[in-house]
């Protein structure tokens, strides 16, 4: 998304991005499992970067309910005291849409089921998940995590060996 705002779910990935992907040179070699969010500029990423992905739910965008597929400007334009709220408080999500602590206990059940099994994992999702995902396996409180910035694209690198540690956050 160039332009501020909240993402719809089939909102797609622009020409820019889609060249910045298709020049993206992924982990080698590919990891065993490649999983995507449903959302499509997830799934017309990991095209892009010619992945084999399994759709993966929980790997979703945070859901931005009454606000998806909206700008800052339209909001601001609308409904400028509920911008100010958000703005104030996004970890509580936007109006009709999901909070942080909902989307940690998301990736909190998905992220278990990966930990333990030694595989590498590729997973192709968005910042808002990114961030949850962090939170979650750090143990860091998810407020702190909209303080990191991830950029289409940046890789975040995390092992397992009787916990969760990260390894890099590597830019675009």
């Amino acid at each position: 998304m160039r332009e501020g705002g909240f993402p719809a779910i089939d909102e797609p990935v622009d020409e820019g991005g889609l060249h910045k992907a298709q020049a993206w040179r992924g982990p080698a070699p590919v990891p065993a499992r490649v999983m995507v969010s449903p959302m499509a500029a997830a799934r017309q990423t990991a095209d892009a970067i010619a992945m084999d992905a399994t759709v993966e739910p929980a790997l979703r965008d945070i859901d931005h309910g009454d606000w998806a597929g909206r700008s800052f400007a339209d909001i601001h334009g609308t409904d400028p005291d509920g911008l100010a709220r958000w703005l104030a408080d996004p970890a509580s999500g936007a109006p009709g849409g999901e909070s942080l602590a909902t989307l940690g206990v998301r990736v909190k059940g998905w992220i278990a089921d990966w930990g333990d099994d030694g595989d590498d994992m590729l997973a192709i999702t968005h910042p808002m998940v990114i961030r949850a995902i962090l939170s979650v396996a750090l143990d860091m409180p998810m407020d702190a995590t909209l303080r990191i910035d991830i950029a289409p694209l940046t890789g975040v690198i995390l092992s397992f060996n009787r916990l969760w540690r990260l390894q890099a956050i590597l830019p675009s």
